[in-house]
């Protein structure tokens, strides 16, 4: 009698999930019915993600392999995890790895933050057209080309530079910035915070605006002032969004972009400058390692991941607010 139950329930069990499946499956073919157009302008999107980002994958098989372009990768001979620990063992891992931490663990420290009081300040702005126009500014130069960013900044931390004649006004001695070490990091992250500040800034910007005005109201009524405002209604109702965009931020806190320390390091500058992914395109383009970079930059991945599950994990458990 007890068995006949458990099948019993057993079966209702797998037939409701089935039931659920079926549901949801009808649900999504009735809402493609319903609105082809809208399912129609986001297949492009769905196409661009399948061909870009999900089948390249099967290209990480050739971190396992001694790949060789003539054997094609299910050709090439299997040697399991050489490469990893060749990575491991190899001379720059440490440099590669502190770099890279140091870099955006730096850029994360000073760089989050820069559009969130961008953010607030624009909204207690009382003008709000001199707002409008110090977002089209700021806007501005995450649309110029990272060359040619990189070339302006070439340009002002030249010993005849913009900066250096500020440091000589004050009675320091000009020097080509980008050729000391010390100064790389200072540089990349301050440059970052210019390019990236105003464009950044837009999601906090639609995160206040959508704020309930009466939060405001009652704040006013209790005798808060604005900085009390500030701090009890503004930043509460926008902490899901800056963890949101924090947790985001942790899953590619290990990919520093290669095109823009490839613009401006030089070996002279490789002992703070050189990263993961610069280390990457060097063994795979100029050196035509293909299978060593492939593991390199799936240890960069892996990584990636991991920090992003864990930082979703720890979100979820103390603010109740996550990714998944």
């Amino acid at each position: 009698m007890k068995r006949k139950n458990k099948e019993q329930q057993s079966g209702a069990v797998s037939g409701g999930s089935l039931a659920a499946k079926k549901t949801g499956l009808s649900r999504l073919i009735f809402a493609i019915k319903t609105e082809p157009t809208l399912y129609l302008m986001i297949l492009p999107v769905i196409v661009w993600y399948i061909l870009f980002h999900y089948k390249p994958l099967y290209g990480i098989l050739m971190a396992f392999q001694d790949y060789s372009p003539g054997k094609g990768i299910w050709g090439s001979r299997w040697i399991g995890f050489e490469h990893f620990i060749n990575f491991f063992n190899d001379v720059y891992f440490t440099r590669l790895l502190k770099n890279t931490l140091i870099i955006s663990v730096t850029t994360l420290i000073f760089s989050f933050p820069a559009p969130i009081i961008m953010a607030l300040l624009l909204n207690e702005l009382p003008f709000k057209r001199f707002g409008r126009v110090v977002q089209t500014i700021s806007y501005m130069p995450h649309f110029i080309s990272i060359v040619v960013i990189c070339s302006m900044i070439r340009s002002f931390t030249m010993d005849t530079g913009v900066i250096n004649q500020f440091v000589a006004m004050f009675g320091g001695e000009p020097v080509t910035m980008l050729t000391k070490p010390n100064l790389f990091v200072p540089i990349y992250v301050i440059s970052d915070i210019w390019q990236e500040l105003g464009w950044n800034s837009i999601i906090y910007l639609a995160a206040l605006a959508a704020v309930d005005p009466q939060l405001y109201e009652a704040a006013k009524i209790d005798g808060a002032n604005r900085w009390q405002q500030l701090c009890a209604v503004t930043l509460p109702s926008i902490v899901p969004t800056i963890i949101i965009m924090l947790v985001l931020r942790m899953g590619s806190l290990l990919s520093v972009g290669f095109e823009k320390v490839m613009l401006l390091y030089n070996p002279g500058i490789y002992e703070t400058a050189d990263v993961i992914s610069t280390y990457v395109y060097r063994k795979g383009i100029l050196e035509f390692s293909w299978s060593y970079s492939t593991a390199i930059g799936f240890f960069n991945s892996v990584i990636n991941f991991i920090l992003i599950v864990v930082t979703n994990k720890l979100s979820k458990m103390l603010t109740e607010t996550s990714l998944w």
